[in-house]
């Protein structure tokens, strides 16, 4: 059944047309993932389908009766109601509370905010996880989402990915976060030039299809084919998962990515950046944190020892509230510990993109306030100018000339991580940085950290980024401790589940689940042994990423070399050497993670 028809549907702001003669239709059961440029027309596209917007000209039908939730990315709550009577409408309490789907919904969303709480009092996040709740506790047949993961942790996107994809109704998601877009759409709408091109499939379909249309019709230029050569070639080493929903053959896509090298070259890159930072980075010993400051707010560490080495892409995890951001403000030295010991290399120079904007001169140009830390800059072998990296990070043309003043947020984001990579640092901590960016300007992030040289720590809610540019994961639990995470996200969320944490988001009103005990280590063991024990765990990890990229190179050499019997003969016998010595480093770090309680 047909729930909305867009025909001949043309909207335009001022001189700019977002939609031109565009026609479309949603069907019952449709999941639409909407794609395209920050200002592109994507909100204006869904603004139309859900009738809050009237065309320039065309014709939106909605069928007779049909029930349409939509979430905008502007609530506008009576600052006088509180959360219960905005989530919960008259309900009675054994109404809702007997519900296990709202039980559910308030435990994932509303979490430990209390349901009193007056709309005025909330925070952005509050509001958004507050209106998140409201809509899918009520009943629609086509549920729009305009930027749901705003504001939501990881846990809480796994969360809502699952609870969409169990629900009957209809959806149409507009978001820049592709992991939520694989995982909720087997469509994608993709707003571009004021048409919507339609493909099957999630995001990693979409990539893959656009690719390949690319290439028959020899219509994109050679950058930007690249790319997306490099995203196919990420995507094929990656889980099966990502690309098991295109319908089509993959293999229509193999000529693109036969000789892409890998998205990043580590073991270059981890010499380059021992070169450049030495054999200290940052050593954590025996420290303790609060997220304030000594004694002030939240307890994040608890004589935790840690280390930070030359080349490390580090994956900082944790639910809101955790201290992600106060593990990165310590280390930027904003904030002091408690107790224990920082210990800083000397050769490190510090880039930090904190959460909030930095003043920027509004009167200035975009081109003079980049040219002003420096002019050229080199990222791998390639030598890139000021205005080359603003047009790939968006500023295309005359953009460069806007003041300042005249940006949006998402666009000052842009230009200060630009001008931190300008000032060529060799560490480089990332507190949410995809905040505001678009999946074009996302790719061409990616492609500009694939070569830069450094220490990097990262804090994103955006799982696919998060993924991409990181190579290892760390998690703060709850239990004052960083965790290893060989596992990646996937274990993160399992170990969360399974309780694997001292704390947990859940209702008042909602009976919290019995916690698994967390291992702790052994409580005779002295601090010096720890940080011994720590530094140990550490190095057998970076052996263990050797090794790893050892393999690696061996099965494509012995991939190369598949005619020649007497050369796969050597490698067969290098490859089961290696394999040998990853052994032995995993059961030697197996001892000493069981030793440390993790």
């Amino acid at each position: 059944m047909n729930l909305v028809n867009l025909e001949s549907v043309s909207q335009a702001f001022g001189p700019k047309p977002l939609l031109s003669d565009v026609s479309l239709g949603i069907e019952a059961g449709d999941r639409i993932g909407v794609v395209g440029r920050n200002g592109g027309g994507k909100s204006t596209l869904i603004s139309v389908i859900a009738g809050t917007l009237k065309p320039d000209s065309g014709r939106v039908t909605h069928t007779r009766g049909v029930r349409i939730g939509l979430l905008a990315q502007r609530d506008d709550f009576d600052p006088a109601k509180a959360v219960r009577e905005i989530v919960l409408g008259d309900k009675a309490e054994h109404e809702w509370a007997g519900d296990q789907q709202i039980r559910e919904i308030l435990a994932n969303l509303i979490g430990d905010l209390d349901l009193e709480s007056k709309a005025a009092e909330l925070s952005g996040g509050e509001r958004r996880r507050t209106a998140l709740a409201k809509l899918l506790i009520e009943d629609h047949e086509l549920i729009m989402l305009d930027e749901p993961t705003n504001h939501l942790d990881i846990e809480a996107i796994a969360w809502l990915a699952r609870h969409l994809s169990a629900r009957k109704s209809a959806l149409l998601v507009v978001t820049h976060d592709r992991w939520f877009l694989d995982a909720v759409s087997t469509r994608t709408w993709e707003v571009v030039d004021g048409r919507v091109e339609r493909y099957e499939g999630g995001y990693a379909a979409f990539v893959l299809a656009k690719a390949e249309r690319a290439r028959i019709a020899q219509a994109a230029e050679e950058r930007r084919q690249n790319l997306m050569r490099k995203e196919i070639a990420w995507l094929r080493r990656g889980p099966p998962a990502r690309t098991s929903k295109p319908k089509f053959r993959i293999e229509a896509a193999q000529a693109l990515i036969a000789d892409e090298p890998p998205a990043r070259d580590t073991v270059e890159l981890l010499k380059f950046a021992s070169a450049r930072l030495g054999r200290t980075v940052y050593d954590l010993e025996d420290l303790t944190l609060h997220a304030g400051g000594p004694g002030e707010g939240p307890l994040v560490l608890d004589r935790s020892t840690w280390q930070f080495g030359p080349g490390d892409r580090i994956g900082l995890i944790g639910v809101n509230g955790s201290g992600k951001s106060s593990v990165l403000r310590l280390l930027a030295e904003q904030v002091r510990p408690d107790s224990g010991r920082l210990v800083k290399g000397k050769t490190v120079r510090l880039a930090y993109l904190s959460q909030e904007l930095a003043e920027l001169d509004p009167k200035r140009r975009v081109l003079e306030t980049v040219e002003e830390i420096r002019k050229y800059i080199q990222v791998g072998k390639k030598e890139w100018s000021a205005s080359q990296l603003l047009e790939r990070l968006g500023f295309k043309g005359e953009a460069q000339w806007k003041v300042v003043g005249e940006l949006s947020g998402g666009e000052r984001r842009r230009l200060q991580l630009l001008r931190l990579i300008m000032d060529e640092p060799n560490v480089l901590l990332l507190d949410e940085p995809t905040n505001d960016l678009d999946i074009e300007t996302l790719n061409e992030l990616e492609d500009l950290l694939d070569g830069w040289p450094g220490t990097l720590v990262l804090v994103s809610h955006d799982r696919y980024f998060l993924e991409r540019v990181t190579d290892r994961c760390v998690a703060l639990l709850g239990d004052g401790r960083l965790s290893m995470l060989p596992g990646g996200v996937d274990e993160y969320l399992e170990r969360r589940a399974s309780g694997g944490a001292v704390t947990a988001r859940v209702s008042s009103a909602v009976k919290a689940p019995v916690e698994a005990p967390v291992p702790v280590a052994d409580p005779g063991k002295s601090a010096k042994e720890e940080r011994e024990l720590r530094k140990e765990l550490n190095r057998l990890e970076r052996q263990l990423d050797k090794l790893g990229q050892q393999e690696a190179k061996l099965h494509a050499a012995m991939a190369d070399a598949a005619s020649d019997f007497g050369r796969l003969g050597e490698l067969d016998a290098q490859l089961r050497e290696v394999l040998g010595q990853k052994d032995s480093v995993e059961g030697e770090w197996l001892e000493v993670a069981e030793r440390l309680g993790e």
